[in-house]
């Protein structure tokens, strides 16, 4: 395990060593952390194609220097074909999760970027959206070797992907995924960048890249029209917070599972546990993580569609209650259902102590993917959450936005330290920064040491129609035994880091000095920058 890197004013982390370097040249000219991120979040897109894409939706969490946190909600609606009737018609019982008819909702990505970078000029942000794409620009142009963790997956339902229209043609070599290191140049990709560069990120919405975005989606019968992309903009919405011992802790509200994250860290907060990496921190945020996700499942939804306020979940008598009916010797059952999904999670502090935490995905790895032949984007399949069931909890219906895993996280310690931390992993993300925030917040481990530690995750994996408590391999047999002693359906993985645990990361700055430490997962391909 490598020592935690320390920078003296700002730092920028991601799954990718290119999007950390982009993060780090951007602070480095004097750019502020939202900045850093749109330059990150574009060259994340074009290095790292299985985990997102700009064909995609994100999540922003802004911590100004002033201490108000944003929330920049950029996750696009079922197109205004996407009907039940549709489907139906089509003879299926779910949406498919592969090919044009898993393109069931605009891509917010572009759109969070452009509300964000409205923030950053207000904010005395200067740089110019031609400076910030010029990385991924010429990485799509010049090309980028294939990344390890890409060479080594194996995606879900991978023959309905290899026929996904444009797939194969981008993504394989011999109808297999390319070996690491093998470059892959996307030139139509990087002549959109360069026009977004030029036009303006309004431009992919309601300007030439649109227009050719609803072409090629009414060409591959996708449910999204043109019409759908003029009509969208991200915007602003009020973040989720709870107050524990020692912190006041930021997530997404819905459509996003941001809730669930922080009820885990609500509840154990009052589960009285004392000792790090013990039977009590691993059983006690296992536990609250089961009741998490049962509010979760049955709360989260289209913001304007819920019926149950989220900040109820988060008040001191509900959490004081939800937490006395924990045990703390036995575990409970485990009826949860499955969220997946491949996302990145990046985030990044500047030296003005600005600092966000970032996450982008196409949902599945690879999303739908439909490559666009006009534009060179792929394009994602989040809206496969949707049920054709129209008394479902997120049913589908022209213009209602899908239940989303993806959740940025950030905290203000009673210290003054500012955290922007998170991961990628669907399900397992409320459960990875549980993980995170209490090793190194609650115990005081080393941040290097708490995204190295060994992690856990309550459900399904791919690949594996199991829920069990699976671990890595790295964990004392002795806790292992306790676990499974208390009623825990406990799978040892055999992986010592394996990648269906997360990649994530963790900064964090210190108000005395304002060094910035931050570290990016091993499981990943990315790093630390900083100056």
């Amino acid at each position: 395990m490598a020592d935690t890197p320390v920078f003296s004013r700002a730092a920028a982390a991601a799954p990718h060593h290119l999007a950390s370097e982009s993060g780090r040249a951007v602070l480095a000219e004097g750019g502020n952390a939202i900045e850093a991120m749109a330059a990150m979040a574009a060259t994340i897109a074009v290095v790292y194609p299985h985990m997102n894409a700009v064909g995609g939706d994100a999540f922003w969490l802004i911590r100004e220097p002033g201490g108000r946190v944003r929330a920049v909600e950029a996750c696009g609606p079922a197109g205004s074909l996407a009907t039940i009737r549709r489907y139906r018609d089509k003879g299926v019982d779910a949406i498919p999760s592969r090919g044009p008819d898993a393109a069931v909702t605009v891509a917010g990505a572009v759109g969070g970027w452009a509300q964000a970078l409205e923030l950053s000029k207000a904010l005395g942000g200067r740089m110019p959206v031609s400076t910030l794409l010029a990385d991924a620009i010429r990485h799509a142009r010049e090309g980028c070797p294939v990344s390890a963790s890409e060479a080594r997956t194996v995606p879900n339902l991978f023959e309905d992907l290899r026929q996904a229209p444009g797939f194969a043609a981008l993504f394989l070599e011999n109808g297999a995924t390319p070996k690491a290191g093998t470059v892959r140049r996307m030139p139509q990709l990087a002549a959109t960048l360069e026009q977004l560069a030029h036009a303006g990120l309004d431009d992919f919405y309601r300007g030439d890249v649109g227009r050719e975005i609803g072409a090629d989606l009414d060409q591959l019968g996708a449910p999204v029209t043109r019409g759908d992309l003029e009509r969208y903009r991200a915007r602003f919405v009020e973040p989720l917070g709870v107050a524990i011992p020692g912190a006041q802790v930021f997530n997404f509200p819905p459509p996003t599972q941001g809730l669930a994250s922080l009820i885990i860290l609500g509840l154990f907060a009052r589960l009285g546990v004392e000792r790090g990496e013990s039977f009590e921190h691993i059983h006690g945020l296992v536990e609250a993580t089961k009741r998490a996700f049962r509010v979760r499942d049955a709360v989260v939804t289209d913001p304007d569609r819920l019926r149950f306020d989220p900040a109820g979940y988060l008040t001191p008598a509900w959490l004081d209650k939800e937490a006395a009916a924990i045990s703390m010797s036995r575990a409970a059952q485990f009826p949860l259902a499955w969220g997946e999904g491949d996302t990145v999670w990046m985030g990044a502090i500047d030296a003005q102590g600005m600092a966000v935490s970032y996450i982008q995905s196409t949902y599945w790895e690879y999303g739908s993917g439909c490559v666009l032949p006009r534009t060179g984007m792929l394009w994602q399949n989040r809206g496969i959450s949707f049920s054709l069931d129209p008394n479902a909890a997120n049913p589908l219906e022209p213009g209602r936005k899908p239940f989303h895993t993806l959740n940025p996280a950030l905290a203000v310690l009673d210290d003054g330290r500012v955290l922007s931390y998170g991961s990628m992993g669907g399900d397992g993300q409320p459960q990875f920064q549980a993980a995170l925030f209490t090793r190194y917040a609650r115990f005081g481990m080393d941040p290097a040491a708490a995204v190295d530690a060994p992690r856990w995750l309550l459900g399904k994996t791919w690949g594996s129609a199991s829920t069990s408590l699976k671990l890595e391999n790295r964990f004392d047999p002795s806790l292992v035994r306790r676990l499974e002693q208390a009623g825990h359906e406990v799978e040892v993985l055999p992986e010592a880091y394996s990648d269906h645990l997360g990649h994530a990361g963790l900064l964090a700055r210190d108000p005395r000095n304002g060094a910035v430490v931050a570290i990016h997962d091993p499981r990943s391909d990315g790093g630390s920058a900083g100056v």
